[in-house]
């Protein structure tokens, strides 16, 4: 069973980036597509980007393309959420999660990390 954890939040500045790591345990990392989600506060957990087990499919919120870029290193069981043009609406905890199948719903994720605060201050 793979375990997940995330790092890499923190309190930037509007206009900042923040890169976003989540570190499995587990041999079967590879077999597993990975999904960021967020959750700020008083809302729902809204899907952020997804991408295959292999990496060659990537998937993004519509409200998010171009400012964010997942990727993932499978020889160092990792995956990594790039953001730049950070704005206070990203605001949230960031989440990562593990899934067999690709998907920007939550639902479909049997595996999450902790989360990870990400504060962007105006």
């Amino acid at each position: 069973q793979v375990q997940l954890g995330e790092s890499g939040g923190g309190l930037v500045q509007a206009g900042g980036s923040l890169r976003l790591s989540c570190a499995a345990s587990g041999r079967t990392f590879s077999s597993y597509a990975m999904g960021w989600f967020r959750q700020a506060p008083g809302k729902e957990r809204e899907f952020v980007a997804v991408i295959s087990w292999s990496g060659g499919d990537t998937y993004y919120a519509d409200s998010l393309k171009g400012r964010f870029t997942i990727s993932r290193d499978n020889a160092k069981n990792t995956v990594y959420l790039q953001m730049n043009s950070l704005k206070p609406e990203d605001t949230a905890v960031y989440y990562c999660a593990a899934s067999r199948r690709a998907s920007q719903f939550a639902d479909m994720y049997n595996i999450w990390g902790q989360g990870t605060q990400v504060t962007v201050s105006s």
